[in-house]
């Protein structure tokens, strides 16, 4: 079974056919998603042309039997503090979102798709990386 964690920017890169996004999002049994992850694309959604039809899209990707929101809870705040030891240790810097999209990854052990390259800079975790979007 291939489960996996998106991000905001693997996301945005599946709707525009990203060839790597799409390629993963048809191979995963299980695509995982956070509350912060929605968060950021919703308020994303509030500056764009085509908010009602992003938000639609968003509600059937999410509501696919393949697509779970995990809860951001005690146990990934454990995380995002040993993250954020371990880049201040490191004098490194990731943006907070992002910290706690890396603690979900951790807590769950799913590889984290992304476009962005800080993620390559928490040991924590397993990245998947999907180049340039």
């Amino acid at each position: 079974m291939t489960e996996v964690l998106f991000d905001t920017s693997a996301y945005s890169a599946l709707g525009r056919g990203h060839r790597g996004a799409t390629a993963v999002a048809s191979s995963a049994d299980r695509i995982v998603v956070t509350p912060v992850v929605v968060g950021e694309l919703l308020a994303g959604f509030k500056r764009g042309k085509h908010a009602r039809r992003n938000q639609e899209l968003l509600r059937k990707f999410l509501a696919s039997p393949r697509v779970e929101v995990v809860p951001v809870d005690s146990d990934t705040a454990e995380r995002y503090a040993a993250i954020v030891d371990s880049l201040r240790a490191a004098g490194r810097s990731i943006p907070t979102n992002d910290v706690w999209i890396a603690s979900s990854a951790m807590q769950h052990g799913l590889p984290l798709v992304t476009a962005d390259a800080h993620f390559h800079g928490v040991p924590q975790i397993l990245v998947h990386p999907l180049g340039p979007v």
